[in-house]
């Protein structure tokens, strides 16, 4: 039923739409910066995801934030070991979007029109002669495209501008270069990715490096360990923007595998093409616009293993 959903007809279109909510988050952003220190993740990186995918999916606009607050304690059960309070939170939450997709779906139902949900109504519709059964893939799709879109994307568009705010020497290469904007966000995925573990459960018995798996057994992947192996990346511990054209700053070879990022092979992240678009637009237009930021305040990530969540990062003008 999902099929393409990103083909490039899909992509064009909220390409633009991206890039004018960008500017729109960025005028805002910039006014607010007048007045002194402003919180760049509550006034763009989390609120650019779910206006796009919102957007995408004929969400109302009032409805944006309580779906990214809600989509925030979700997610706490994919989280490592969570906790008896963590999993009531993300169970809550849960509930409630359910509800909403349940709502929406028969919303879809009654109105159907030219957005995602109501093309997988009818699709559904077509390979499932029982409605309650289609309508209850339609709801997995809906939510799951939703959870997917936001947690991920916010932190890499926040950490990405992050990391070249600490590296001044990389942002004024990106300045020069703009074309190594989708290298910068390439970098970030690899050096802090928005997600630094995931499970797989083992289809059938296997041994890794000696260690014996047992079919059914869960392995946890720390992924962002892998993106600093010396085996695979050179200096791994260095923010570097040319890392995938295999040069450093000074000319010399980088040894670059590719990232874990977006999960590999059946896994593969679904919305990789949109997280990166979106990314790309943002730092586009910043770095176009005559404006010097600096880090203003340390800033502070969510106490969590698997989502690298940034929760703020105040800037100033520089």
């Amino acid at each position: 039923m999902l099929g393409n959903v990103f083909n490039q007809s899909t992509l064009a279109e909220l390409h633009r739409e991206t890039e004018r909510m960008v500017e729109v988050l960025l005028d805002e952003f910039t006014v607010r910066l007048a007045d002194g220190s402003a919180d760049f993740v509550a006034l763009v990186s989390e609120r650019l995801p779910v206006m796009i995918i919102g957007e995408w999916m004929g969400l109302p606009p009032e409805d944006h934030e309580v779906l990214r607050d809600l989509t925030h304690d979700q997610v706490y059960t994919q989280e490592l070991f969570p906790t008896a309070s963590q999993i009531a939170i993300s169970d809550a939450a849960t509930a409630r979007l359910q509800a909403y997709f349940t709502d929406l779906i028969k919303e879809r139902r009654r109105a159907p029109g030219r957005d995602p949900v109501s093309m997988w109504i009818r699709s559904g519709d077509a390979q499932d002669d029982d409605p309650t059964r289609a309508d209850a893939v339609v709801h997995s799709l809906a939510l799951f495209m939703l959870l997917a879109a936001l947690e991920t994307t916010s932190h890499l568009i926040a950490n990405t501008l992050r990391l070249l705010l600490e590296t001044p020497g990389q942002l004024d290469l990106l300045r020069q270069n703009p074309e190594l904007i989708p290298d910068a966000v390439e970098e970030t995925l690899r050096y802090d990715a928005p997600i630094h573990l995931i499970s797989r459960v083992a289809a059938a018995d296997t041994e890794l490096s000696g260690v014996p798996i047992a079919e059914g057994e869960t392995v946890q992947l720390m992924i962002g360990a892998a993106h600093h192996d010396p085996m695979h990346f050179t200096d791994p511990n260095v923010f570097d923007v040319r890392r995938r054209r295999g040069r450093a700053e000074d000319g010399s070879p980088l040894r670059s595998a590719p990232h874990l990022g977006f999960g590999a092979g059946i896994h593969y992240c679904l919305g990789n093409a949109l997280a990166r678009l979106e990314a790309t637009a943002l730092l586009t237009s910043l770095l176009r616009r005559p404006i010097r930021l600096r880090v203003s305040a340390p800033p502070r990530w969510a106490p969590r293993v698997v989502f690298r969540r940034t929760t703020s990062l105040h800037l100033a003008l520089a």
